[in-house]
């Protein structure tokens, strides 16, 4: 009898080490769960652009770069140059500096140094006096004309100025030389931020 009692006890051990054995190689439900989330995890997520940051970038490509002349006013563009020194030191004693500094549009035909030297001796000096203001204001205002016109919109014909008195524009058909009141234009579409000048190689004189 002793040993049909042994066999039982070694069967006995036998099941329950294959039970042990199975249960380990069963998944929990918290070994799936930790499985799944190792996975999510390794998944790399990429973030689609937002709709400004595409919106910015397109703006970018297609927006034209601003020049340096485009970017400032007129004033600002003839103290930057030397040829008009005179005009500046002018437009400075005539207190137009602030009128021509705001948005305009205006179109100033602009004489050289050279166009004011070319004025009878002790012309500029004597404009420059104080008592002369209202006579150099007018003869500046006298080289404005009130809206922004390019080289290519000239048309022969008179075209009025800020001061009052018309300026007579001449086309040449062959050459399409453009004078003002008989001063050649040499130099033309400077364009700023409030209007456009055009150079011209003699001063305006205004009518009494």
């Amino acid at each position: 009898m002793k040993y049909p009692i042994k066999s039982l006890l070694v069967l006995l051990a036998a099941l329950g080490s294959v039970a042990v054995l199975a249960a380990c190689t069963q998944p929990t439900a918290e070994n799936q769960t930790d499985n799944t989330t190792e996975q999510t995890a390794e998944v790399p997520v990429t973030e689609a652009p937002a709709t400004g940051e595409v919106a910015t970038q397109e703006t970018q490509t297609t927006t034209s770069p601003v020049t340096d002349e485009q970017a400032q006013t007129i004033v600002e563009i003839a103290s930057n140059d030397s040829t008009f020194s005179t005009l500046v030191t002018a437009l400075k004693a005539a207190d137009l500096v602030e009128v021509l500094s705001q948005p305009g549009p205006y179109t100033v035909f602009a004489p050289t140094d050279e166009a004011f030297a070319a004025l009878p001796d002790g012309t500029v000096e004597k404009l420059l006096e104080p008592e002369n203001k209202d006579q150099l204001v007018k003869l500046l205002q006298y080289h404005v004309v009130p809206t922004k016109v390019m080289a290519a919109d000239i048309q022969p014909g008179a075209v009025e100025t800020v001061e009052g008195m018309p300026l007579e524009i001449q086309v040449d058909e062959g050459t399409k030389a453009v004078t003002v009141n008989g001063a050649g234009v040499v130099k033309t579409d400077i364009t700023a931020s409030n209007g456009v000048i055009h150079v011209i190689d003699s001063v305006l004189i205004p009518s009494e």
